[in-house]
Order: C-alpha cells, then sequence, then structure tokens
C-alpha cells in the first residue's frame, strides 16, 4: 500500500511539472506532437530513474568522505553521461527519434527535473509518505513514480496540442500564448489531486 502511495503521490499530486514546475523546457518545447513526446518521456524516465540511482549511491559516498559540497556537480556530470549514452544508442537504434528529438535530447542534460529529483532522493526529503522510510528502493521508486508522471504530463499535453492546431485560435493566441494558457489548466486540473493522499 505504501509503494501505491508513491506513484499516486507522484505522478498525480505532487507531479514534478504541473505542481512543482520542474522540467518545462521539454514539457514546452516537444509537447507539438505525441509520437514526439512518447520518444522524450521514454528517455527520461530511463535517465531520470537510473541517474537517481547513480547519484543515490554516489552521494553515499560525498556523505562518507564529507565532500558533499561536490554534489551538484558530480549530479550533472552524471546526468550528462547518461544523456550521452541515451544519445548514442538512439542514433544507433532509433534514428527517425533520433531526428525528431533534435536539439532536446540534449537538453535533457539541462532538465532541471533530473536533477532536482536526484537532488531530492539523495537528500532524503523526496515527499515521500511518512510511513516510508528513506532508502535506495523508495527514492528508485519514487524516481520512476516521478517520470511517469512527468510523462503523463508531456503526452496530455501533447494530445492538447496537437488538437489545438487543428482549431481556429484568434491570431494574438496562436503558439505559445494558448500553449502557456493550456499548460495553466492542464496544472489547475491537477490540483484537483491535492489532498488524495
Amino acid at each position: 500500500m505504501a509503494f501505491f502511495l508513491i506513484f499516486i503521490s507522484a505522478i498525480f499530486v505532487n507531479n514534478i511539472v504541473l505542481s512543482q514546475f520542474l522540467g518545462i523546457c521539454p514539457f514546452l518545447g516537444v509537447s507539438k506532437k505525441i509520437d514526439t513526446a512518447l520518444g522524450m518521456s521514454a528517455a527520461v524516465t530511463f535517465v531520470l530513474t537510473l541517474a537517481t540511482v547513480v547519484t543515490y549511491l554516489l552521494n553515499l559516498l560525498l556523505v562518507k568522505w564529507q565532500v558533499e559540497f561536490l554534489q551538484t556537480i558530480l549530479f550533472i556530470l552524471v546526468i550528462a553521461a547518461l544523456v550521452q549514452m541515451i544519445e548514442i544508442i538512439l542514433k544507433k537504434i532509433s534514428p527517425s527519434l533520433y531526428q525528431a528529438l533534435g536539439v532536446f535530447l540534449p537538453l535533457i542534460t539541462t532538465n532541471c527535473c533530473l536533477l532536482g529529483v536526484a537532488i531530492l532522493v539523495a537528500n532524503g526529503t523526496n515527499k515521500l509518505p511518512m510511513a516510508l522510510d528513506h532508502n535506495l528502493l523508495t527514492g528508485t521508486l519514487f524516481a520512476f513514480a516521478t517520470a511517469l508522471g512527468f510523462s503523463l504530463a508531456l503526452i496530455l499535453f501533447a494530445g492538447i496540442r496537437e488538437q489545438l492546431a487543428m482549431n481556429k485560435i484568434p491570431k494574438a493566441m496562436q503558439g505559445t500564448p494558448i500553449a502557456l494558457l493550456t499548460a495553466g489548466l492542464l496544472a489547475m486540473a491537477f490540483m484537483g489531486f491535492s489532498g488524495v493522499v
């Protein structure tokens, strides 16, 4: 039951994009088509989960050696290395997805969602239900659920934007203005989940 609460909390209640406003750049930039949003979601899910495990273990060494001040720099390096690995794999396996993601794949490196979750999990302030102990398993589950929440928000937003592209929108609202308004409405819809957990 407690692990179920982690998933509900991370996906709906404390959605990383719509409640905590981390990862807005790919959320707005890659959400024009569902296909691109699906690819970005898969890449972010893989990198976020793997980066959380690696940075959690790295943080244990930093605490042991009393050099916690290096945390942010080392976490950024780990995330950058993982993103580079994903980029190389995507280029070999799926060149079309690699081309579709374009400049946004390297932007995963600077996605504040990845760094934010890695720091939250490593420091033990990851908004887990109070009954759970903070350890690698709960931190990894939280990171995976957070990535699923990011994916849900991104795919929903991409679907809405595809529908909006087929409608007549006043010229002054086309493009970024309607996207920001839609994102705000989606965030307000997710606020309805607050109080569930």
